[in-house]
């Protein structure tokens, strides 16, 4: 397989499997909203949520994009698209550009599983250990608890799904059934609010809040 094309979750099938295996506990009425944001956090959530009934695709194939601020059309995408645009529209802030420059100045810090010997502006800020680490050289990493009272609105977070598939979401302003908070992700079915925090095994919590645009 084209190592490009496996590039983020490994695929529709898989990430529809989970979404299948893990059914959401949420509220049958509209759910209890946490007062009170950051209103950069506030910013962040609604724009991930204005992606909700316009991505209905999960689709992980290799796109070339425009730079910057490039993009698969609306309608699709997958995990790491949801943070990528939420920060693009909540903040003029491209998550393409950062990771890009980024990465050409300091490429040996960053992942090497898909075995390339230079970035690729094209698909690097949509894989999501790349998002990690780049989030994590802007000093934005937290600790990783089981406790949900540490995830606050806002908060992204990086989990390993079945299969050891990397996945990433954006900690809502929302709290569930389960006492939770809610995530707003794509998983297999398009971006959603779903009850999914500790669904999966959490491996990275970061709380990033850009200072300014990423100059080329």
């Amino acid at each position: 397989m084209d190592r490009r094309a496996f590039f983020l979750l490994g695929g529709a099938a898989l990430a529809a499997s989970a979404t299948r295996s893990f059914p959401s506990n949420v509220w049958a009425d509209q759910p209890p909203q946490l007062g009170l944001l950051d209103p950069r956090a506030a910013n962040l959530i609604a724009a991930a949520k204005r992606q909700i009934g316009v991505t209905v695709i999960y689709d992980p194939a290799y796109v070339g994009l425009t730079y910057t601020n490039g993009d698969v059309p609306r309608d699709r995408g997958v995990c790491s698209d949801v943070i990528i645009r939420a920060y693009r529209d909540a903040f003029d802030f491209d998550l393409q550009q950062a990771v890009h420059l980024d990465m050409k100045a300091h490429f040996s810090a960053y992942p090497t599983r898909w075995g390339l010997k230079r970035p690729d502006r094209n698909i690097d800020h949509r894989r999501v250990l790349n998002l990690a680490r780049y989030f994590e050289r802007q000093g934005a990493d937290l600790p990783v608890t089981d406790q949900p009272e540490t995830y606050l609105p806002g908060d992204v977070v990086e989990q390993v799904l079945p299969g050891n598939l990397p996945h990433m979401s954006i900690v809502s302003d929302e709290v569930s059934r389960s006492g939770n908070p809610m995530v707003v992700h794509n998983i297999g079915g398009g971006t959603r609010l779903e009850d999914r925090l500790f669904a999966f095994k959490v491996v990275g919590h970061f709380r990033f809040f850009p200072k300014q645009t990423p100059r080329s």
